[in-house]
């Protein structure tokens, strides 16, 4: 039997130029050739594929953060309603509601130090739609104060510092020091005699209180108060000697003459206490303000903590806003998730190493 006849083939869309033998040739033309109904069908759905790949691709690559926020917000403070902690984040609350005609509903959950509210935060979907607003305490203090806590705090996910308040060193006028020299010849002299209030054992008050003993050798002894409101009360009695507190509290007081101020823990002197000298003047590196950040639940996209960031600092840098800042001795800050995360890991370390060097514990 001869072989079959080779002859060209017409190319395959115009790329195939090889030939084929005879008797593969039915096979291939059943292969491509199909009936009408079939051939209505594919085309049908490869028009609706093509249709649908735009759209497809676009859900592919859209962020999480593309709609955010379609629905309100909660920030959650973990401390009282009324104080600084509670007014910044409203204040900057408002910003964010005007700008994405959303409701910002800030909700106070206090108790246990901030450890109540972080519980609730870190537990919290990571969506954006629950954040926390909070001073140190719960982030950067109580990990290493308190020996359980039913949260890591290393794992939020910072997103803006709004603002930080600086911290005075205010005594009672009937403390015969004038200067902070005075007070540390004063205090040396009389090892353990002078008392000292805070908020409470473990707050800003009274690490910074402990930092700066350790700083200078000085022994005094602690009176801890439920908040600054009663903690001043008995210092402007002198039933106490000395507190260091944030400047807002304290400002009143110290301008009308009940009490007075003898150094500033910021790194550079305010200007509505210019003849005030700071302490890194005479301790350098002793700083310590107490700040108020915004964080997200563990495993927040970063999309979404990027857009809320931006937006918190754009609120900061209203005027408006600026003033009420001002006003409140606050110095406006608005980092980005990057600073943020950095500023708060190095308040972080000195407070572990305050904590550690001073065996503070809370149970």
């Amino acid at each position: 039997m001869q072989a079959s006849a080779r002859r060209p083939m017409r190319p395959l869309n115009g790329r195939i130029g090889a030939t084929v033998p005879a008797r593969y040739r039915v096979r291939l033309t059943e292969a491509i050739i199909m009936p009408a109904p079939h051939l209505s069908r594919l085309s049908r759905a490869l028009t609706l594929s093509l249709m649908l790949l735009p759209i497809m691709t676009g859900s592919a690559l859209a962020g999480p953060a593309d709609d955010y926020p379609n629905r309100a917000i909660r920030m959650i403070v973990p401390f009282p309603a009324g104080g600084t902690a509670d007014v910044v984040p409203r204040m900057v609350g408002e910003k964010l509601a005007q700008r994405w005609n959303q409701p910002v509903v800030v909700e106070n959950r206090a108790g246990a130090a901030g450890n109540i509210g972080a519980e609730l935060v870190a537990r919290a979907e990571p969506d954006g739609y629950t954040l926390m607003a909070s001073p140190p305490p719960p982030l950067v203090v109580n990990q290493f104060l308190y020996p359980r806590i039913a949260y890591d705090a290393s794992l939020f996910v910072p997103v803006s510092v709004m603002a930080a308040v600086p911290t005075v060193l205010a005594v009672n006028p009937k403390v015969p020091a004038q200067t902070l020299a005075e007070f540390l010849a004063l205090a040396r002299a009389r090892p353990g005699q002078i008392n000292y209030a805070s908020q409470g054992s473990g707050s800003t008050s009274h690490l910074t209180t402990e930092l700066f003993m350790m700083a200078t050798g000085v022994r005094m002894s602690h009176v801890p108060y439920k908040g600054s409101a009663p903690a001043l009360t008995d210092l402007l009695a002198g039933q106490v000697d000395l507190m260091f507190d944030n400047l807002s509290s304290a400002l009143p007081y110290i301008r009308a003459g009940r009490l007075r101020a003898l150094a500033i823990t910021s790194t550079q002197r305010v200007q509505v206490l210019p003849d005030t000298p700071t302490l890194t003047e005479t301790l350098p590196g002793l700083v310590s303000t107490a700040w108020f950040a915004v964080v997200a639940p563990p495993g927040t996209p970063a999309d979404i903590v990027a857009k809320l960031s931006n937006a918190i600092s754009d609120a900061i840098r209203l005027p408006d806003v600026q003033r009420r800042l001002t006003d409140m001795m606050a110095e406006p800050m608005g980092l980005s998730p990057a600073e943020a995360a950095t500023f708060m890991r190095q308040d972080a370390e000195r407070w572990r190493r305050v904590i550690g060097g001073s065996q503070i514990r809370v149970e």
